[in-house]
């Protein structure tokens, strides 16, 4: 058996957890920028706030019902989502525990009987909670995509399921897939919903588990299709996998606080960007051969070299694979002159790094100094400083001083968990 544990309105309960007043008050946190709303309270949805909305268009109702917001705080938000995984692997052990995304985690139960889940899945709602402080859901099914289901039900009816939703039994999975409409199953996005119901006239789940295995790898996306068919009708299509530790790709883009057009501006953030992902790439241990960087205009205005999106981008190969921030940052400020273009406003920029091997490959080079063969021990000691005294104590000179293109984040609260000057007051 599998189970999926879900986060409640995970950002949301992050903030309420050190704002005990506002318990069943509703609360909304902002994306980048402040642009649009990516967390509702439940509380939230019942005034009508829409999830992915602009912001500026639900300010009228959010002031009408008092309704709390804030800024999006990343890193109390990943601090939090650590607690909870970490908890699940004490809890579970870390091989049967398979982190999904920041506020999701599938475990494995195969070791249960089928009569001790319903206790299993309450124990684990229980003691992440008790532990984090953070309230979850819990699906139980014999399969991820029947768990996923399971889950929906857990948090569709709070009340009457206490966050809990174990399908032990084939006639709990058919009522289930009688009442699930197609677009809300796991793995069938909008256009395949779309043309399941007009073409094909399948509007829930259990229809759709009822179709051939021919018709899944022709209509629903081939291989992908054929698993979710499967797994509808309780037949394991997708193991547990092991967490992914070393990305092949790493990438760190972001708004700017208000639109820019000043090259300089844009060469800071890019050296910003760069010095992040080499930091990432550090920690993963290692090196990039590639680099590409890009910007967004602030007006879609289709000029030479831009795309419908207003997203212009470019690329260098490096010499040789490397971590070192300065010999990224030196390719990367270089290409800003390739892409800029005068008397335009840019809201966004980012960087990639691909290219992506083990750093211990990385021959020494004979012919340079000891000093320079070792600048990756220099790397890790600011990596070290910056992690233990925060907010880029250490920097290039590239990535600026004032960065007045940073994003806004205006309503942020504090960063309790990561941060000694703003741990949480009791008076």
């Amino acid at each position: 058996m599998k189970a999926i544990v879900d986060c409640n309105n995970f950002y949301c309960s992050c903030e309420r957890l050190f704002k005990p007043w506002l318990e069943n008050k509703p609360v909304v946190v902002l994306s980048n920028n402040d642009g649009c709303i990516v967390s509702r309270s439940d509380e939230a949805k019942k005034f009508g706030v829409e999830m992915a909305g602009p912001y500026f268009m639900a300010k009228p109702l959010i002031q009408k019902h008092d309704i709390a917001v804030f800024s999006s705080n990343y890193n109390l938000y990943g601090d939090l989502s650590w607690r909870v995984m970490e908890t699940l692997r004490l809890m579970l052990g870390k091989k049967n525990v398979e982190v999904y995304s920041v506020d999701e985690a599938f475990v494995d139960l195969s070791g249960f009987t089928l009569d001790q889940l319903p206790a299993i899945a309450r124990e684990i709602r229980e003691t992440v909670e008790q532990w984090t402080g953070i309230r979850v859901s819990v699906g139980v099914a014999p399969t991820k995509v029947l768990a996923k289901l399971a889950n929906r039900f857990s948090k569709k009816e709070k009340q009457r399921t206490g966050c809990v939703t174990v399908f032990d039994s084939e006639e709990k999975i058919l009522d289930a897939l009688r009442k699930t409409a197609v677009g809300d199953i796991w793995g069938v996005g909008r256009r395949y919903a779309h043309s399941l119901q007009e073409n094909w006239g399948i509007f829930d789940a259990l229809q759709l588990r009822n179709v051939s295995e021919e018709f899944a790898r022709t209509h629903l996306g081939g291989v992908t299709g054929v698993r979710l068919v499967k797994e509808l009708r309780g037949e394991i299509a997708r193991e547990m996998e092991d967490e992914l530790t070393n990305k092949k790709m790493i990438a760190t883009t972001r708004m700017f606080g208000s639109p820019v057009s000043d090259i300089n501006a844009i060469k800071e953030a890019i050296a910003t960007y760069t010095s992040r992902a080499a930091e990432k790439l550090r920690r993963q241990h290692s090196a990039a051969s590639m680099i590409s960087i890009f910007v967004v205009t602030k007006d879609q205005d289709h000029m030479l070299g831009f795309n419908k999106s207003g997203t212009i981008s470019t690329y260098t190969n490096l010499p040789a694979a490397t971590s070192i921030t300065n010999e990224l940052i030196k390719p990367a400020v270089a290409m800003v002159d390739r892409l800029y273009r005068k008397d335009t406003m840019y809201k966004k920029a980012g960087v990639m790094l691909s290219g992506i091997i083990p750093d211990e490959s990385i021959q020494g080079n004979l012919f340079l100094s000891e000093t320079k063969n070792c600048e990756r021990k220099l790397m890790d000691m600011i990596d070290n400083i910056n992690f233990s005294q925060r907010d880029d104590v250490l920097k290039f000179a590239a990535s600026g001083t004032t960065r007045d293109w940073k994003m806004r984040q205006e309503m942020r609260s504090g960063r309790y968990t990561t941060r000694w000057e703003e741990l949480f007051e009791v008076h």
